[in-house]
């Protein structure tokens, strides 16, 4: 598997932990009293956001990619669903 091909999935995991953790985890804390969910759910999240980033690096030091497009990749990673529209338009 390639390291771009291996990006593309933690990209998917880091978008589907994000949108748990905004629209799952937060509301059973601040709604249900449940803060567990975002212990858990934000664990998950935090590394694999870490894991994304570090690649997201490596990746734009061996691709070359032009600023504007390593800062939409980059960027992504702080608003929710935007991973996978990253991932299917420019990855």
């Amino acid at each position: 598997m390639g390291l771009l091909s291996l990006f593309k999935k933690v990209a998917i995991w880091e978008g589907v932990s994000n949108v748990l953790l905004f629209f799952v985890a937060m509301p059973l804390k601040y709604l249900a009293d449940m803060p567990l969910m975002v212990t858990y759910v934000g664990w998950a999240h935090g590394l694999l956001f870490v894991v994304y980033i570090a690649m997201f690096f490596v990746l734009w030091s061996k691709l070359k990619w032009p600023f504007w497009k390593a800062s939409l990749i980059g960027g992504a990673s702080l608003i929710p669903f935007a991973t996978f529209w990253v991932e299917k338009k420019y990855l």
